[in-house]
């Protein structure tokens, strides 16, 4: 454990007054709403969106990023925006791609010690950064039509998780779940089989919320066709 850790651990158990901890919580409450409010704002006129979730350690000559880029040129000329969390890798991708289809680029930028930094393919007017992850995942989650998942590490499950929750629960609307790579997800997928429903902890049809496929082609289609369905185009 570093220093500067043990540090933090100690200051956490210290006992602090009760206008020390009134003055800290009153400042997070203000700074909280600050965020939501920039985000409705900002968000609230975007229109239909797909949010591209994914690592942000993948590489231009990754073929995930490469999938990725494809993805969003192929959405943005269905009339789709693209959301991303504004970072590099396979959220630079989405964006890049996005802003070479002339479509809306979104950016939810999240500000971290290391690794994260906006990408330049954002749309000016559509930059948002974040102190708060739960912020940022609600801003997904709202405006977002759909939800195409490339690999990634935890943020991205943590994400992916959370678009799953709402939907079984039905506390949003069942848009699109794509997972993009077989090779990738499928162990995962047979966990949930394997482990989850034989223990009664999902049902059956909890399965049927997301797909899986190889290719930007295949997630495209599995969005178009879904809004197809309701004789609906992204313009609605």
């Amino acid at each position: 454990m570093e220093i500067k850790d043990e540090e933090k651990i100690r200051e956490a158990f210290e006992e602090k007054t009760w206008n020390e901890v009134m003055t800290h919580d009153s400042w997070s409450v203000f700074k909280i709403m600050s965020e939501f409010v920039h985000g409705y704002e900002t968000l609230s006129n975007i229109g239909p969106c797909v949010s591209i979730f994914g690592s942000a350690r993948l590489k231009p000559e990754n073929k995930y990023y490469k999938e990725a880029e494809h993805l969003a040129y192929m959405l943005v000329k269905e009339g789709f925006g693209i959301i991303t969390g504004g970072g590099p890798g396979i959220m630079e991708a989405g964006n890049k791609g996005a802003h070479y289809g002339n479509g809306k680029s979104v950016g939810l930028n999240i500000k971290l010690p290391h690794e994260q930094h906006a990408n330049p393919f954002i749309d000016a007017d559509k930059a948002i950064n974040f102190d708060y992850f739960y912020i940022r995942k609600t801003m997904f989650l709202r405006y977002s039509q759909g939800f195409v998942v490339f690999p990634g590490g935890f943020g991205t499950l943590d994400e992916m998780s959370e678009a799953l929750t709402l939907i079984q629960t039905n506390k949003l609307v069942r848009f699109p779940i794509v997972l993009v790579g077989h090779e990738f997800w499928d162990k995962l997928v047979d966990w949930f089989k394997e482990t989850l429903l034989a223990n009664g902890l999902i049902a059956e049809e909890d399965l049927n919320i997301f797909h899986i496929v190889d290719t930007a082609e295949d997630a495209a289609k599995i969005i178009c066709d879904f809004y197809k369905q309701f004789v609906l185009k992204p313009n609605f």
